[in-house]
């Protein structure tokens, strides 16, 4: 998928969580709903970090390009050291090691962790990078040109700070479902969880499909495609993704949304 379906989905997702929360009695507050949605829809491009050409490739400018490149060669190092007979040659690391659940879980955790342990900065951190991710994703049309950085970073800089300070205020959710005194913004790596996860399924929908099972090999292959019927794949881009699925993926964030705060 492009950049601007994962997000999509992304934020669908949070917000489908969000009407299942409030239908299982954890009702998030609004802002968690916001902001999740935001980080969701951010964190549904970062897999892409292995990919030079990406949205997340050039949402920073140098740093990431560069992040990019050491990505790249990490996650084909992982490749050619994990990979069983069945698995094909390959000249770079994209779609391998960031595309993968144990990825997905890893950059959760430790994105809760760092929330927890960092204070207020790390969260403002976290929040940052993901609103510029959004922001690059969701309004992929107004953040063309190398020009429109420095707005985006702005814009980005002053939400995280803005909304911050909205969770911060009680009963606005900085510790919604994790209760206990030091578990502020535990929450935080959901969102991150879910949006990579939601990364590599509409990966797997395109014709060269998704290794997110690994390491957990399936016949010849550890790095097996998961996917659909062939029959059944488009391809990145594709009028599918374009006028069928991204469509889709907002009416179901706006019935999730109106879900999640019992509207309907």
């Amino acid at each position: 998928m492009m950049g601007p379906a994962h997000s999509l989905s992304g934020a669908a997702a949070w917000l489908g969580v969000g009407a299942a929360a409030a239908a299982a009695g954890h009702t998030m507050p609004w802002p968690v709903l916001l902001v999740g949605a935001l980080i969701c829809a951010g964190a549904a491009l970062a897999p892409d970090l292995d990919h030079k050409a990406a949205t997340i490739s050039r949402a920073f400018g140098p740093v990431s390009r560069g992040l990019c490149e050491i990505v790249d060669k990490l996650s084909y190092a992982v490749y050619k050291g994990t990979k069983k007979p069945g698995d094909p040659r390959r000249s770079g690391g994209h779609r391998t090691l960031t595309h993968t659940w144990l990825w997905a879980v890893m950059i959760g955790a430790g994105t809760s962790v760092m929330a927890i342990t960092g204070g207020r900065w790390a969260v403002l951190a976290i929040l940052f990078v993901h609103m510029v991710l959004a922001i690059e994703g969701l309004l992929w049309r107004a953040t063309r040109g190398s020009s429109a950085d420095i707005l985006v970073w702005l814009l980005a800089a002053t939400s995280a700070w803005i909304l911050a300070g909205v969770l911060d205020k009680p009963g606005n959710g900085s510790d919604w479902l994790f209760t206990a005194p030091g578990q502020e913004y535990l929450w935080l790596g959901l969102p991150i969880v879910l949006g990579a996860l939601v990364h590599d399924i509409g990966d797997a929908l395109t014709v060269s499909g998704c290794p997110v099972l690994w390491p957990i090999p399936i016949g010849r292959k550890r790095w097996y495609p998961i996917g659909p019927p062939k029959a059944m794949r488009f391809r990145a881009g594709s009028w599918v993704e374009l006028k069928v699925l991204m469509p889709v993926f907002m009416l179901l964030g706006g019935v999730g949304c109106a879900a999640a705060l019992n509207v309907i």
